[in-house]
């Protein structure tokens, strides 16, 4: 069984996001690292960058395949998390921590309402 944090929201391609005064850390979910297995390379965006909701904002690659992690909300790209670059594998021991991908100034933080709590994600991913 996944863990999935309840203070945290969720888009339905399994990314996490922690909005605080603004600004969202986005990660991906214990569900989603744990389908891709052993995380090798993490490709993240731009500091600067803006993206919209439900764009192609990083790709994260492992052992079976690479996959595209997608913003969960629109937003400025304000930090991204260096440790990943030498350190890819804290996707697979630390998703919801160590290993948060990026940070984004909402530019429409109405979006986050749109996203699912805790129970809806575990609805989702059949938990």
């Amino acid at each position: 069984m996944s863990n999935v944090p309840d203070q945290l929201r969720y888009a339905p391609s399994h990314e996490w996001l922690r909005v605080e005064s603004g600004v969202g850390t986005v990660g991906i979910t214990d569900h989603a690292q744990a389908e891709l297995s052993d995380v090798v390379y993490v490709d993240l965006p731009k500091v600067g960058a803006q993206f919209a909701a439900g764009t192609t904002i990083a790709v994260i690659e492992s052992v079976k395949a690479a996959s595209d992690i997608y913003a969960p909300v629109s937003g400025e790209v304000t930090e991204i998390n260096p440790e990943l670059i030498t350190r890819p594998e804290l996707v697979n021991s630390d998703s919801y921590g160590a290993a948060w991908l990026f940070k984004l100034k909402l530019s429409k933080p109405e979006e986050v309402d749109a996203l699912k709590d805790a129970a809806g994600y575990r609805a989702l991913i059949g938990e």
